[in-house]
């Protein structure tokens, strides 16, 4: 009877071993999601719908290893500290068509080093592996290939030199703000966008839960698809925000707080999806923000922007409004002198009486002291403004950041 026992615990074992094996090569496993060898020929994670055909490699395209998502790393993103006697080396990158003049850049910013990029020139000694995505293609490709080797400062910029989303305190040039733009400021928070004014962009712009059309933002009925690829690990915020138009600075910290390897896989996404050049491109309008700050809504004060960033201090939120609000009136004022003057040329018809052209003539020269006065009144205000700004203790009360003596920034 004892004899028996061990026997039976041996047979009870070799089944229990038996059903075990085989039950592990009935019942798959989970895929794994861990990185993956290959380049662009390779197969990319599927994330449901938006991933279009494979994207054959140009031949110049570097071969990198396979891009995976990757869960945003917060906590690498922390405020970096400027030292106020570094001359920080900078880098504008700039897309372009060959259309575009870019002769600007060379006369208004001599000895900036610029990285040109021409997106509809395959032969260009810069160039993207696809012209798709606006200006996305190119930030990321120069991302991708410059990440061993960055400067303090990437500026990010488009190539015209003045346009309606510049910053309007500067006459909408780029050079001007570029000259303006603090070093020590972009080496602080990381990541800058160029642009202060809200309209276009915050304070709250993109709705993913919005599924009605709409002609100014068709990006919206497909940013929840887009979000679940580009960042599979993250909740889809309620709304997305920051002002328009993808022009950014960035500093090397924040560059590198992101592994290369996610600027691979963000710009394989874009070769790979069905979605537009158009549309592509203006989900990431509003989605630089979000993957360098980690912030669905990155609208600063646009007093404090102009103050911290560019040198430019009103003194605090009410003068700026004041200031803003008399921008509003001389532009008003020039829209009523354009409409006296087509009313003067009604008016000289031979029909008409010469008491309508007096009172037109004392209307016209009404507005125009008032113009006269108003200009004055800016001017002072801005002069005022770029003195304030430039002592770094007032920049910094202004802004309601910490300042010890000896800070230059």
């Amino acid at each position: 009877m004892y004899a028996k026992k061990p026997m039976q615990f041996f047979f009870m074992v070799t089944i229990i071993i038996l059903v075990a094996f085989f039950y592990n090569l009935a019942v798959p496993t989970e895929p794994s999601l861990g990185p993956q060898t290959g380049g662009f020929e390779d197969t990319m994670i599927n994330f449901p719908s938006l991933n279009g055909p494979v994207a054959s490699r140009p031949a110049h395209v570097k071969h990198h290893q396979q891009p995976v998502p990757q869960k945003a790393k917060v906590a690498t993103f922390v405020p970096g500290i400027p030292n106020p006697w570094s001359n920080y080396s900078r880098t504008m990158v700039i897309p372009r068509m060959q259309e575009d003049d870019i002769a600007w850049i060379s006369k208004e910013l001599p000895g900036l080093d610029v990285s040109v990029h021409v997106a509809d020139d395959p032969q260009a000694s810069l160039h993207p592996p696809k012209n798709k995505g606006h200006e996305v293609m190119i930030y990321l490709t120069y991302l991708i290939d410059h990440y061993d080797r960055l400067p303090d400062i990437v500026l990010f910029m488009h190539a015209h030199r003045w346009t309606h989303h510049n910053n309007g305190f500067f006459g909408f040039d780029a050079s001007q703000m570029i000259r303006a733009l603090s070093g020590p400021h972009v080496m602080r928070v990381g990541y800058v966008n160029m642009r202060c004014h809200w309209n276009p962009g915050c304070p709250e712009w993109l709705r993913p839960s919005r599924i009605e059309d709409s002609l100014g933002k068709q990006e919206e009925r497909v940013l929840a698809q887009c979000w679940r690829e580009l960042f599979p690990f993250d909740s889809l915020p309620s709304f997305l925000a920051q002002p328009c138009c993808a022009q950014f600075a960035l500093s090397k910290d924040r560059i590198l707080s992101i592994p290369r390897s996610q600027y691979i896989f963000y710009r394989d996404w874009i070769m790979r999806t069905p979605l537009s050049d158009y549309i592509s491109g203006r989900i990431w309008e509003y989605s630089w923000q979000y993957i360098f700050t980690h912030n669905a809504a990155h609208c600063p004060a646009e007093h404090i922007c102009y103050c911290d960033a560019f040198g430019v201090c009103f003194g605090g939120e009410v003068p700026y409004s004041q200031y803003v609000q008399l921008l509003g009136r001389k532009t008003k004022i020039g829209e009523e002198l354009n409409l006296l003057d087509r009313h003067r040329r009604v008016d000289q018809a031979p029909n008409n009486s010469s008491s309508d052209l007096t009172q037109t003539s004392e209307t016209e020269t009404s507005l125009r002291v008032q113009l006269t006065q108003v200009e004055a009144e800016l001017k002072t205000r801005k002069q005022e403004a770029l003195q304030r700004g430039a002592d770094p203790q007032r920049r910094a009360e202004e802004c309601g950041r910490p300042w010890r003596d000896g800070d230059g920034f």
